[in-house]
């Protein structure tokens, strides 16, 4: 998806590759999900909903949940070992189990087949589909082997690694790439004034 979508007054981030990774990436480098129109905004970036689907009936119960969620991703991802790990294991299988929103094709404005939703998307579907998303990436071992940690300084986000050859570094040569770069220039320029 987008790349540094701003909304309102925070930033999300849709680089990872991964719903489930862009739904932990909402931690870096703060909190961005601190409010329910942050997380409202995420749901409809990360695509599990249409465009212009209302989700006004969303309230902060969606908000401790999502956080939950990505609480038991945590382990799953990045500390395979960790004693937490069998009970957010439990936990994705379980919330996995919820079926996603029913899309439907209807006719849009100019007479084109557009994506809505069957009627409001409840949490627990929109959960699912996010759950689903952990389940399948981290059951296909070719998906797993690409997962990758930014190199970015104090980047703590987790990334699929699509570029050919593999060698990709930063979750984003435009945020993460781009701060490596500005720094080695500024540390050359001062290795040549001290010169």
């Amino acid at each position: 998806m987008a790349l540094g979508t701003v909304t309102a007054s925070y930033e999300l981030r849709f680089d990872t590759g991964r719903v489930c990774l862009d739904l932990l990436a909402t931690t870096h480098p703060g909190e961005r999900l601190g409010s329910v129109d942050a997380l409202r905004a995420w749901i409809t970036g990360a695509g599990l909903v249409p465009e212009g689907t209302p989700l006004t009936h969303a309230d902060p119960s969606w908000l401790d949940a999502f956080r939950e969620l990505r609480a038991d991703l945590v382990p799953l991802v990045r500390a395979p070992g960790s004693p937490s790990y069998g009970r957010a294991l439990a936990r994705v299988n379980d919330l996995a189990r919820s079926a996603p929103p029913a899309p439907r094709a209807v006719p849009g404005a100019d007479g084109t087949l557009v994506r809505r939703l069957d009627g409001p998307p409840g949490r627990d579907a929109l959960l699912g589909a996010v759950a689903r998303d952990a389940v399948d990436l981290l059951t296909d071992p070719a998906a797993r082997a690409s997962l990758r940690q930014c190199e970015g300084d104090n980047c703590t986000i987790v990334y699929v690694d699509t570029s050919r050859g593999r060698r990709r570094r930063w979750c984003s040569s435009e945020v993460c790439g781009n701060r490596e770069r500005v720094a080695r220039h500024r540390r050359r320029t001062a290795a040549l004034t001290r010169a």
